[in-house]
């Protein structure tokens, strides 16, 4: 029952499509020359970045992107590479995405 609450909270970083109302995408555009390993998206309002986003086994080339679909809403994205050199991650804080819309972020 604890594990349950803590999710409504917001601790996985909330539902990016609530009642199914994916109407927009962030898009991941990997600028840098590292290979991106995980995506990190929560809603502005939830209590940590939450869970890897990515799809089992996927990962963002350099020069590639990925879109994740979204409610248009506010949201923090944390993106994170260089497992081989050493972690490093870009984190991006009050992403206002609009309905119908694509935000691309560029992680470099």
């Amino acid at each position: 029952m604890g594990l349950t609450l803590l999710a409504g909270c917001g601790i996985d970083g909330g539902d990016l499509t609530p009642g199914g109302t994916a109407n927009a995408r962030i898009r991941i555009a990997n600028i840098s020359n590292a290979t991106i390993t995980s995506v990190l998206i929560s809603r502005c309002d939830a209590m940590s970045y939450g869970f890897n986003r990515m799809p089992q086994g996927a990962d963002i080339p350099p020069n590639y992107s990925h879109d994740f679909s979204v409610a248009a809403g506010c949201y923090d994205v944390k993106a994170g590479y260089g497992y081989v050199t050493g972690y490093a991650d870009a984190t991006f804080t009050d992403i206002h995405v609009p309905a119908g819309g694509t935000y691309t972020l560029g992680v470099q």
